[in-house]
């Protein structure tokens, strides 16, 4: 008797987490992870393709130093950082590097326009090309991470789930903001228009002066 009564109690309890959205929350929860490990493949991918982009660069444009390290150092950071997508803080720090990454090879590339050979480099122009390609894959792997994250955290905040989430310690999760995605998208802008002239007035020459007229004299009648 002990046995089913355990048993019912055992049934309600599942039925009522059933209801209150507990599968819900695992759901949202996994495919935001899902999402996550997407942006951080698609992170490496662009980490990897540096050292040969550097490279190359470097055989024909040795003495453009400056760029080369940062671009170097940048990524030295970025693979330094040991990211906890849910603490915001950690979440807030990577994202900053990612963008300092992508700031320092788009400044290189600007700097590769320099060079007519590199340009015409067949290696160059294939790493171009994985580049490019792979900043619009982690331009959409963010953005479905961002989705997943919103929609997880709508889940949880809405009754009666979030009874079951503040149950079960589920809490909502740090995303990118607005801000980082712009400072990401947005690539160096490099003006080489030169400033513009003030406008030069004419100066206007003086009117010479007319003499004043003479009246005629009285004649004597």
């Amino acid at each position: 008797m002990v046995r089913l009564v355990q048993a019912f109690v055992l049934l309600v309890m599942v039925a009522t987490l059933s209801g209150c959205g507990y599968n819900t929350i695992q759901e949202k929860d996994e495919a935001a992870n899902a999402a996550w490990s997407e942006v951080l493949n698609n992170y490496k991918r662009r980490a990897d393709l540096v050292p040969n982009l550097v490279a190359t660069v470097k055989g024909y444009a040795s003495h453009e130093q400056q760029v080369l390290t940062q671009v170097t150092e940048a990524r030295s950071r970025v693979g330094s950082i040991n990211v906890n997508a849910n603490d915001p803080a950690s979440l807030a720090q990577f994202q900053q590097a990612q963008g300092e990454l992508q700031s320092a090879i788009s400044r290189l590339l600007v700097v590769s326009e320099n060079y007519p050979q590199l340009k015409a480099d067949q290696n160059f122009l294939q790493l171009q090309a994985q580049l490019e390609g792979t900043e619009n894959r982690i331009t959409v792997a963010r953005q479905r991470f961002i989705r997943a994250v919103q929609d997880y955290n709508t889940t949880i905040r809405r009754f009666p789930v979030n009874l079951t989430a503040m149950m079960f310690g589920h809490k909502t999760r740090p995303n990118f903001t607005v801000e980082n995605e712009a400072q990401i998208q947005e690539a160096p802008k490099v003006d080489f228009g030169a400033p513009g002239q003030p406008q030069q007035q004419t100066p206007q020459t003086p009117q010479t002066p007319q003499p004043p007229q003479q009246q005629p004299a009285p004649s004597n009648g």
